[in-house]
């Protein structure tokens, strides 16, 4: 019973992974469904663009956007709402879908999150973004991913195939809330419970230990990761926050920027939360825009999450 818990629990609670069922774009934003930034034979992956309805005097940062779900669930409309607030501060913003391992186990999610960087890179020009500013960031599995792509820039045995081989999939900073950094840690910060992420890995760590190693972030950290905003609540039961505070250690110890903040008393996930899209909106404004702005480390105060109820 405690296997299909946490396997539940990780499927469905995160910060941004709200339903968006009854989703309308803000005024001044405009909403673009389901374009197709690469196809895996023929599979179409899609993604849904936010952006400003005016036109930007520049070249616009952009943004990434990867759901959560346990790598078994989700989809791209959970981060409608969160994007389509950046996209009124004057980003591009993009949500997009990526092979879920009731289609195709690990490295097939984070090739397809490699393929979206390099799909805008080929359609800055079109879209009026520039390729040098490009953030990612994600929630549960979907942070796992966020920083996997800020830590394995260059990393051959991730790229894919999924097209634009010729642009970087490297990103200019990374934002992992409450994400697996470790796939060969973290059942010792479980207390051998066992988790849900068998299935992408494609069965126990300990028996496929390259491949947990791959699709590890904690485990490509090189002094030229870009900068990181790492967020994860301290009472987290489903990733435990030890996962984070390895990830940071690791960052520091290379010498990358990163910004660790803790929120207090908070579970898999915490909520809508006001100051929390601030730090993120700060850390973005600080890389992306190249803003003076101050990303602060103060813990903030969470409120701790159960279980929710699955989705119809």
């Amino acid at each position: 019973m405690r296997h299909v818990f946490l396997v539940l629990v990780f499927a469905s609670c995160a910060f941004a992974q709200r339903g968006e069922r009854e989703f309308t774009a803000p005024e001044g934003v405009e909403w673009i469904r389901d374009v197709e930034f690469a196809r895996v034979g023929k599979r179409p992956l899609l993604l849904d663009i936010l952006r400003p309805e005016e036109p930007a005097k520049g070249k616009m940062p952009a943004i990434i956007y990867i759901h959560g779900g346990g790598f078994s669930k989700g989809n791209k409309e959970m981060g409608l709402r969160d994007n389509s607030r950046l996209a009124q501060r004057g980003y591009f913003t993009v949500t997009i879908e990526y092979r879920l391992t009731g289609e195709a186990i690990f490295p097939a999610a984070i090739e397809d999150c490699k393929a979206s960087v390099r799909w805008i890179r080929a359609h800055a020009e079109e879209y009026g973004v520039d390729p040098d500013r490009i953030g990612v960031w994600g929630t549960s599995a979907g942070a796992n991913l966020s920083a996997l792509m800020g830590t394995s820039g260059g990393v051959k045995e991730l790229e894919g195939d999924g097209g634009n081989a010729d642009e970087s999939s490297r990103v200019t900073c990374a934002v992992d809330c409450f994400g697996p950094s470790d796939f060969l840690s973290i059942m010792e910060h479980r207390g051998g419970k066992g988790p849900g992420e068998y299935g992408y890995i494609g069965g126990p760590f300990e028996e496929h230990e390259e491949q947990s190693r791959l699709a590890s972030p904690r485990w490509h950290v090189t002094k030229d990761d870009p900068p990181f905003l790492i967020m994860h609540g301290t009472e987290d039961p489903v990733v435990p926050f030890a996962q984070s505070e390895e990830l940071n250690e690791a960052l520091l110890e290379a010498g990358v920027d990163v910004t660790f903040v803790h929120v207090e008393g908070a579970g898999h996930g915490w909520g809508p939360s006001e100051e929390a899209d601030a730090r993120m909106a700060a850390f973005f404004d600080k890389h992306l825009k190249g803003k003076d702005v101050e990303v602060s480390t103060e813990p903030i105060q969470g409120k701790a999450r159960g279980r929710r109820p699955e989705r119809k």
